[in-house]
């Protein structure tokens, strides 16, 4: 699609030459779109040279030279950080001796996060912007691009350019204006009540006691003990860790009023803490990690003091991050997410598409699973 004369479209090889107030002014409110997070990115090194992430936004700008809208975009080499798998088509092409890398990706590195990657106030622009993605596609030959996480305002400009969709699941709390954390248990089936109880009462007995940093409030060493944590969590599981060190102290100057970070400590020595990035309507669990194994620390570090918190704040939801089944158990309902994908070599389109059907049909029937395995009371007179 040509974009009409009075539109200027530009890719954007760094958040630093964009305008932080002009990019802001655009965006849904989601702290991880904030200018500030993504330049942290860029400038701690997270994303850029050796990475595999390279930015590439893409800007829209009016006859006046204003930025009326943006796409957090990255030209990716490896599908690392991304949260919606395609490891197989990347392997299909390989084994047609197709190249799949570089390929275009719309998301915030790392952050498997549904918000609004169509920044814009107007649905005309949002449908150049689709546009200038494929244009992109298509002036660097590159094999697919890939919106990961949008919103449901997102969806039509996708599919009214013929991009495929694909289904996936999260889990969301919801706190229903509880006025304290015995009022959230109450809606809870009694067994689940009990469960939740028993698991807390069990880091009580061990010693531990949680407190909640906020902003300013963290200091250089407690972003020190956290990234400890954070690594730790990585080694166990034999991976190397995406963010640097340096990356948590810039978030920590630019943004800290978007900043909560809970922390365990065993007779007054810190543990294990996590990390979450919070507004006022929502609460998103990011990073955590432990230095000393306490049983179910994990569980009352990133649920139920995050759901404390937010019943305390006000903060209607806790966005639990990507994967597990075991938060239904703790008051998380799914909640269903989606990625649109361009692909450019048409019968690998043909071939995705009919995967993503049938994949699409599974994915229903898994939701409409967990949907009966919902952990509140089935009566009010339970």
């Amino acid at each position: 699609m040509q974009l009409p004369s009075s539109y200027t479209a530009k890719t954007i090889a760094s958040m630093q030459d964009i305008d932080a107030l002009a990019w802001n002014a655009l965006t849904d409110g989601t702290p991880f779109l904030q200018h500030a997070f993504l330049l942290a990115l860029e400038q701690s090194k997270s994303v850029g040279e050796g990475t595999g992430w390279s930015t590439c936004a893409i800007t829209l700008l009016d006859q006046q030279a204003q930025l009326i809208g943006a796409i957090p975009a990255y030209l990716k080499t490896h599908s690392y950080g991304e949260y919606v798998f395609d490891w197989s088509w990347a392997e299909a092409y390989v084994q047609h001796q197709i190249p799949y890398y570089p390929k275009l990706v719309c998301a915030v590195p790392f952050t498997p996060v549904t918000c609004s990657k169509l920044l814009s106030h107007d649905p005309v622009v949002s449908q150049l912007l689709v546009a200038a993605l494929t244009n992109l596609l298509d002036q660097h030959q590159l094999s697919s691009a890939h919106a990961l996480f949008p919103s449901e305002t997102c969806s039509p400009f996708f599919q009214e350019a013929g991009w495929l969709k694909r289904d996936g699941v999260q889990f969301r709390w919801q706190n229903k204006a509880y006025p304290n954390w015995e009022a959230f248990l109450a809606t809870l089936s009694h067994d689940k009540r009990k469960k939740i109880r028993q698991e807390r009462k069990k880091v009580v007995e061990a010693g531990v006691q949680c407190k909640w940093l906020m902003g300013t409030d963290i200091s250089e060493s407690d972003w020190d003990f956290f990234y400890d944590c954070y690594c730790n969590t990585y080694r166990a599981h034999h991976s190397s860790p995406y963010l640097t060190r340096e990356f948590f102290s810039l978030i920590g100057q630019s943004m800290p009023s978007n900043i909560l970070m809970i922390v365990a400590e065993l007779y007054g020595k810190p543990i294990a803490a996590t990390l979450n990035i919070y507004n006022a309507n929502t609460l998103y669990g990011r990073y955590w990690g432990a230095l000393h194994y306490v049983s179910n620390l994990h569980f009352e570090l990133c649920y139920y003091q995050a759901q404390a918190f937010c019943i305390a704040q006000g903060i209607t939801y806790f966005e639990g991050g990507a994967q597990g089944e075991h938060k239904l158990a703790r008051g998380f309902e799914p909640r269903p997410t989606c990625s649109y994908h361009q692909i450019a070599h048409p019968d690998f389109k043909a071939a995705i598409s009919r995967f993503l059907q049938k994949e699409s049909s599974h994915m229903s029937a898994y939701t409409s699973e967990l949907e009966e395995r919902a952990p509140f009371k089935k009566t009010l007179l339970e």
